[in-house]
């Protein structure tokens, strides 16, 4: 009896180990071309204002945007354009 769950067993693992080699062989999609991006986002307030504002940074791209809570429109809304950090920085850290 415990020869034929031995078996069972070693028949059991071969199993496993023959499905996770194929699951590891076989190519993963990727939807973007760099992959997504990295974000760090700081909360902050307006000096001298009633207003709150979320920094945002991504990381990958370099570029650093913000946006400000609208308490009369009940939204978010963004603050011009994106500023690019590796202009600003010289690309240093990349």
């Amino acid at each position: 009896m415990k020869s034929k769950a031995v078996w069972a067993l070693v028949v059991l693992n071969v199993l496993l180990l023959a499905s996770l080699c194929l699951h590891g062989l076989t190519p993963s999609a990727r939807a973007q071309g760099r992959g997504a991006s990295d974000y760090i986002m700081i909360p902050g307030e307006v000096v001298g204002g009633n207003a709150s504002i979320i920094y945002i940074v991504d990381t990958r791209n370099g570029f650093l945007s913000a946006r400000a809570y609208d308490a009369q429109a009940r939204g978010l809304v963004d603050m011009g354009q994106p500023i690019d950090l590796g202009r600003i920085f010289g690309n240093r850290g990349r």
